[in-house]
């Protein structure tokens, strides 16, 4: 298997990139290529002291930024890691691209160049959001691809999200639900009521509406919702538990004997520290485009490039992309040309 990693996507590239790369490379058989300004990442390869073969680099100048238009960049900067990446993604010469990159220019990217699978309107992008209670991962589906979704997206959503969960992470017969204000049947949009009545009718494991509170205690397997709505559950999530991390520290650190107790439950804070921590998960697939992408988060530092390279693998090994699509012709949700 070939890895794409774009070297020059995210605040810290290539640096952290290519960090990620050699600590990934040191768990894995799997070949790196590293996609961007060649000086730039031989020079952190040389930093890293890495002398192995299992890395290489292919060059590509041009960078986009977090601040070019997506359709824009796509078009005009032909020689940009994430272009190329993709590119030799679409020609057989990669098996998985990853990039912490400008995310609307990855998935117009992808939709261009890869092209969506047939059948499905709007690819999108399935985050990890942790279990709570049992700290399972769900897969929370859209987390930010498209602002706005017509019932018809939200089942492709649950669709995709349930086969990715199902072969990667090996869960049989997921759950999945759709976020609203209410768990009535009756409640929401007319676009989620609509929603509501695809998925039931489907062949999917569908448990029905789901309330912002019932996320985080594990309600779903899979959680189907419009971009909007699924960054803004991501992003106060993250929010609220820094905060109250921030909170109990604070506590702790208030006396000797609040210090003495922190010292004992340390071990169990850093653990459950990790379980939010969105570099664990490295990074979010892009379902719906015909090949294996992985979105991570423009803040990623070499751990989130590591586990996001092998978390990935699954991803291309497993064909998800071939089953979505098989998937999609069995249902007949594509309408007749």
């Amino acid at each position: 298997m070939r890895i794409l990693l774009d070297g020059m996507g995210g605040d810290y590239a290539p640096k952290e990139i290519v960090k990620g790369a050699v600590q990934a490379a040191e768990l894995i058989d799997e070949e790196i290529v590293i996609i961007g300004q060649e000086d730039a990442i031989r020079k952190e390869l040389k930093k890293n002291k890495y002398k192995g073969e299992q890395i290489s680099v292919v060059n590509a100048d041009e960078e986009i930024t977090m601040h070019d238009s997506p359709v824009k960049a796509i078009r005009e900067k032909k020689n940009s890691s994430l272009v190329v990446g993709l590119t030799m993604l679409k020609e057989g010469e990669g098996d998985l691209f990853v990039s912490a990159g400008n995310t609307g220019a990855l998935v117009v990217g992808a939709r261009l160049i890869l092209g969506r699978i047939r059948g499905i309107d709007r690819p999108a992008l399935a985050s990890i959001y942790p279990d709570m209670e049992t700290m399972q991962p769900c897969l929370l589906v859209d987390a930010g691809a498209s602002a706005e979704s017509k019932a018809q997206n939200l089942l492709e959503y649950g669709l995709m999200g349930s086969i990715f969960i199902e072969k990667v992470w090996d869960r049989e017969n997921p759950r999945v639900g759709l976020v609203n204000l209410g768990a009535e049947e009756t409640k929401g949009t007319s676009v989620t009521k609509d929603a509501y009545q695809r998925l039931a009718a489907s062949p999917l494991n569908f448990v029905g509406n789901v309330e912002a509170r019932d996320i985080p205690k594990g309600a779903c397997d899979v959680i189907v919702c419009d971009g909007f709505v699924g960054n803004v559950v991501l992003k106060l999530t993250e929010g609220v538990s820094l905060t109250i991390f921030k909170l109990v520290k604070n506590a702790l650190m208030e006396t000797l004997k609040s210090k003495i107790g922190g010292l004992f439950i340390k071990s169990q804070l850093m653990k459950l520290k990790n379980d939010f921590d969105y570099e664990e998960y490295g990074g979010a697939p892009v379902l719906g485009v015909n090949a294996p992408v992985m979105k991570m988060h423009g803040s990623s530092t070499a751990t989130a490039v590591k586990n996001a390279i092998i978390r990935g693998i699954p991803y291309a090994r497993e064909n998800v992309v071939e089953i979505i699509r098989d998937e999609m012709l069995e249902l007949s949700v594509i309408e007749e040309e």
